[in-house]
């Protein structure tokens, strides 16, 4: 077999075997090129999908990829869990998650008696100083909170037959701008021992409010946040179904919420508004206190636990497993190196079957192949027809052809009757 190239030189004779070899190649680069094969995504947090082994063959051939399927569904099962468990997370996080802890309350104070012989004035003078320091007991957070930081507000109130009415007030409000603090001292001029009362406000997050006494004999809650204040009463209406049973949305008043309320029906959703009236700033913590000049009593120091509410640690875990992407790049680098083996897999798998089937019957698999590679190129470039069928005689002895003749005649006698009807009316016009 020999060939000329385009420009006229001659090309070197083929051997049938190494011809064969080519027409081989060119029709695996073909086959290989226009066969798909399917694939199943697996989604993940990270997006990434992965390759399946689609073919029952491919296991046959590669048994290990039975344990990789295994792999795959479990992966499947584990990465809904986490999703279901992340949205769990995510719900629990919208709702204040907080422990019961104590915080211990130090009282101390110290006296400095006159020295007649100081220089400054500050010396010559006899004053006490008084400290008030705490701190949460079994603290197991890494930053440990400033004592101020659980207080609202401080007062205290000395005795003010010594002081005055004037002076015998020490306030501590905290503000926007206040820098939180590990403690109190108040320095006072004096020689006697001075009785006073301190006020702490705790700083309730979120707020808190005490109750009417009425609202609270009802509801057995003294001092809670206003969500739990509603609840509370939602849940005393449907136990004495006081709900109206036609409109759903008002509440038929007993004669505790008449009581209360001051009217005998109204919408729940009046409620919150109503119960502004109702509510009250919570009670101080009230500890009296006196401030000993004996100097036996200055080594004395008094202690105090206050039941205080404080972050849960667990919520900080949960907002850092939420934000956590520590792993996500190792799983999809890991994703990427699966997803290339299982794609050189299918390839391999794809050379085999056609070899395979090549092999078997190398006239007819190419024969097919050419009519497939026909049909191909006819959806390609838009062809009507079978031009392979229509060049050869027989096409047009078929039993159609008489009747599309007969077709063809009648659409141009049609057509040459109406030109000479147009022409013949322009004429006689």
């Amino acid at each position: 077999m020999s060939s000329h190239s385009s420009c006229g030189a001659p090309l070197p004779a083929l051997s049938p075997s190494l011809g064969a070899s080519l027409l081989i190649l060119v029709l695996l680069q073909q086959y290989t090129g226009s066969v798909k094969y399917d694939r199943v995504y697996c989604v993940r947090d990270t997006k990434s999908w992965l390759f399946d082994f689609s073919s029952d063959q491919i296991r046959e051939l590669v048994p290990e990829s039975q344990a990789y399927m295994d792999l795959l569904a479990f992966e499947r099962k584990l990465d809904q869990t986490i999703m279901r468990k992340r949205v769990d997370i995510q719900e629990a996080l919208k709702r204040p998650m907080k422990q019961k802890r104590k915080l211990r309350l130090y009282i101390s104070n110290t006296f400095n008696p006159a020295k007649p012989d100081a220089d400054d004035s500050d010396g010559s003078i006899a004053s006490w100083e008084l400290r008030v320091e705490g701190k949460l007991l079994d603290d197991p957070g890494k930053l440990k909170r400033k004592f101020s930081s659980f207080f609202k507000s401080l007062v205290i109130e000395l005795d003010k037959d010594l002081y005055g009415p004037d002076n015998h007030l020490v306030e501590w409000h905290r503000t926007p701008t206040t820098q939180e603090t590990d403690g109190f001292q108040v320095k006072r001029p004096g020689d006697v021992s001075v009785r006073c009362t301190l006020l702490l406000m705790l700083d309730y997050q979120p707020p808190q409010f005490k109750l009417d006494p009425r609202l609270a004999r009802l509801l057995g809650i003294h001092t809670q946040t206003r969500s739990c204040i509603i609840q509370a009463l939602w849940q005393y209406v449907k136990t004495n179904k006081l709900q109206d049973s036609h409109d759903k949305e008002y509440i038929n008043c007993d004669k505790y919420f008449q009581q209360i309320f001051d009217c005998p029906r109204l919408k729940f959703s009046e409620i919150p508004q109503r119960l502004t009236n109702l509510l009250l700033p919570p009670d101080p913590i009230v500890i009296n206190h006196v401030i000993s000049v004996d100097p036996n009593d200055q080594k004395k120091t008094a202690c105090y636990d206050i039941d205080v509410e404080v972050e849960d640690p667990l919520k900080s875990q949960m907002s850092s497993f939420l934000l956590s992407t520590a792993n996500q790049q190792e799983i999809a680098s890991l994703d990427n190196k699966i997803h290339e083996t299982i794609e050189s897999i299918n390839q391999l798998k794809i050379q085999r079957d056609f070899m395979l089937s090549f092999s078997r019957d190398p006239k007819g698999y190419i024969q097919d192949w050419l009519k497939s590679q026909s049909r191909d190129l006819k959806m390609m470039t838009d062809v009507v027809g079978n031009p392979e069928e229509e060049r050869r005689a027989a096409f047009y002895h078929e039993p159609w052809s008489q009747e599309a003749v007969s077709r063809y005649f009648y659409c141009k006698i049609q057509q040459r009757r109406q030109e000479l009807e147009q022409a013949l009316a322009v004429r006689n016009t």
